[in-house]
């Protein structure tokens, strides 16, 4: 349980850096540096992108391509989609959506911010992403009836900061390596490549649960 002290804690963090509001690894990809850039709507090229190094490229990649896939499932939906529930022990499309967003989130923090992971909590400062973060019987009290420009929004904020962040980093930087995963020595590219599965994985979720709402 949370004492108040450990919440005001993490309140001044966020409120001095700034911040909005948190696998396995690909194989490294050689390319040219006189390679063109893919073209626009080639998301399909995975490669060097505008103003990222080359190793940060394949991240942003990967993070752009698993971004355009869930947003294809979620671009249009309705709010009986959106707030539907399989049981009363589920969560909601709504909920998922800003569970990704808080998962994103949380990895901003520790990775460009380099706060403590003994100081570093799921919910980080407030309840509306302590909600997120956790979901179940929170994460369904406080998404619901919120329309999909909400969800999407919030999305869309935390994505541009990582990318901005990201911009700021090299590859040596994602190959920095402390102990994370179970204590286990883990890098910053393993952490952000776990964005990318954590929204795979709840995309899968997503469309279940939109077939079984109509």
């Amino acid at each position: 349980m949370k004492t108040t002290r450990s919440k005001n804690n993490r309140r001044d963090f966020i409120k001095s850096t700034g911040i909005l509001g948190a696998g396995m690894l690909m194989p490294s990809i050689n390319f040219a540096a006189s390679e063109p850039l893919p073209q626009e709507g080639s998301m399909h090229l995975f490669g060097k992108r505008e103003g990222y190094t080359k190793e940060v490229s394949i991240l942003v990649s990967m993070m752009d391509w698993m971004r355009d896939t869930v947003m294809r499932e979620v671009r249009d939906i309705n709010q009986k989609e959106l707030d539907f529930l399989l049981d009363d022990d589920s969560n909601s499309v709504g909920a998922m959506l800003m569970h990704l967003a808080a998962t994103e989130r949380y990895y901003q923090l520790d990775t460009f911010t380099g706060v403590d992971k003994s100081k570093l909590d799921f919910g980080v400062d407030d309840d509306m992403w302590e909600a997120a973060s956790r979901l179940g019987d929170q994460g369904r009290k406080a998404f619901k009836g919120k329309s999909p420009s909400f969800y999407l929004d919030k999305l869309s904020e935390v994505r541009a900061y990582s990318l901005k962040e990201l911009k700021n980093r090299d590859d040596v930087w994602l190959y920095e390596s402390v102990p994370f995963f179970g204590n286990q020595p883990t890098n910053n590219y393993c952490k952000w490549f776990h964005v990318v599965e954590h929204e795979s994985n709840h995309n899968g979720q997503i469309r279940i649960i939109k077939k079984r709402a109509v």
